[in-house]
Parts: structure tokens; sequence; C-alpha cells
């Protein structure tokens, strides 16, 4: 699942009245040296959300190495001004976004959550909102932006009904690398079963993102199957029935 390709600014009405934290992504450890020395963060301004916050909290991909893959640190915003970028980096003024308009927030003491947040299963994470409380009690990536684990509930249940499914599938089409949140191989064909949460998969730069991934499997001989969060709540087993037929018409899987 490709996690929050864009800022979502819809928030619940409870989250409004509470102390609202942007989750930021340090990109190279030299951000992360920046953050520690100078204490301020950087994102493209048209990029920037719209809503107010007043922490903003950091997330380290998997490239930081044993540290990588978790939220630790998160700090209050003290202002934000815009700059280009090359003001805000001299040292990169051959870099191609050079010229483009930056937002640069400035960040008060860094402090260290009593647990970090963990993101596993690995998902792809990016720009997103959650309130300070669930910053500070949340254990990983779904339960902070409390998102509903759609993926283990079906794992599950395909295991319950007998189908064997690879979660968190690999491939490489077309020069791209893809993650599937569910991968089954069948006698004459093969199925991607994607679970689409409704936070995760209504802002319109995913549903492009998922409109070219779907293209890209078709044309590699993949049958894409996409559940939508409430389907997999609210009728599982419609859920399961429809992935069954899928792998019947295929020549089944041996097991049926």
């Amino acid at each position: 699942m490709l996690w929050r390709g864009e800022f979502d600014d819809k928030m619940d009405k409870e989250d409004k009245e509470k102390e609202m934290v942007l989750v930021g992504v340090l990109k190279r450890k030299s951000d992360f040296e920046i953050l520690w020395q100078e204490r301020w963060y950087r994102m493209p301004a048209d990029k920037a959300p719209r809503r107010k916050f007043k922490f903003l909290a950091f997330y380290e991909p998997a490239r930081f190495g044993p540290e990588g893959k978790q939220i630790r640190y998160y700090a209050q915003v003290l202002r934000i001004e815009s700059k280009k970028r090359r003001e805000i980096l001299p040292k990169e003024i051959k870099h191609p976004s050079a010229g483009k308009e930056y937002r640069r927030v400035w960040l008060g003491r860094i402090q260290k959550l009593v647990r970090p947040i963990l993101n596993m299963p690995p998902r792809r994470v990016s720009f997103g909102f959650a309130t300070l409380d669930r910053l500070k009690t949340a254990r990983n990536i779904l339960e902070l932006y409390r998102v509903l684990p759609t993926e283990s509930i079906m794992e599950r249940a395909l295991r319950r009904v007998g189908i064997i499914a690879i979660p968190q599938y690999r491939i490489s089409l077309g020069g791209r690398r893809y993650s599937l949140d569910f991968a089954v191989f069948c006698r004459k064909g093969k199925i991607a079963v994607e679970c689409d949460n409704r936070k995760a998969h209504s802002g319109r730069r995913q549903l492009k993102k998922d409109k070219i991934k779907n293209r890209a499997l078709k044309r590699n001989g993949w049958v894409v199957m996409r559940l939508p969060e409430r389907d997999i709540v609210s009728d599982l087993n419609k859920c399961m029935s429809g992935i069954r037929k899928k792998v019947m018409k295929l020549g089944g899987q041996g097991l049926f």
C-alpha cells in the first residue's frame, strides 16, 4: 500500500480541536543533521498544507539503516518563512529546484518520543496529519493515522478460506518497483489484491498512482482486484468470495 501521497487536509471534526502535528519525511541524512544543528525543516511551497499545525514529527526512511522506518522525534513550530531553495541551501545552487519556492519551518527544542512509531510492515510514507495525543501513544503508522489494519484482516481471512497469498510482494515493472498488498499465484495466471484504505487512497495524486500501477500490472499479465476499506470491514465474506471466483477462473491453486 502506498501511504499518503499528498497532504491530507480533511480531518475529522474531533481532530480539528486538538493540537495538530504534521509528519514530514527526512529524505537525506544531511536533513537530519540540519534538523539537529540548525532547527529547521523545508518543504516545497506547492505541496505545503493549508491546514495549520503546531508541531512537526519526522519520519526516517529505510535508508537511515537501523534507525530507519520509524518516527522518533518531534518539535514545536516557531515560525514559517518563504524562501527560494537556493537561499535555504546555498551549497546546492545547481539543484534542479534551486529557483523553486519553499517553506522553511523553524523549530523549537527537538523532543524524543518515549516509544518510536514503527512502520511495520513497511509502507511508503509521505506527509500526513495526526494529533499530538496520537503521536505520543501510537505504536505504529496505522495507529498514528487511525487507519484500520485492513491488510491484517485480509491476511487472516485469506488463510481461513485456504487461499495462499504472499503479503507485501515486491515486483519491478517497466523500470519501476511496486509493492502488492497480496499476490495470489494460480495455475493460469496471477492476482494482485490491493486493500484501499479510505485515507490512503482518496487523494487525486494517489488515485493517479493507483491507475498507473494498475496499467503496469495488467500489461504484465496480472489480474488486479482493488478492495475498498468499507467492503473489507462491512462484507468480508463477499470479498473472499470474489477472490475465490477469480482463483477458480484462473485454474485454482490446487487447493479447492
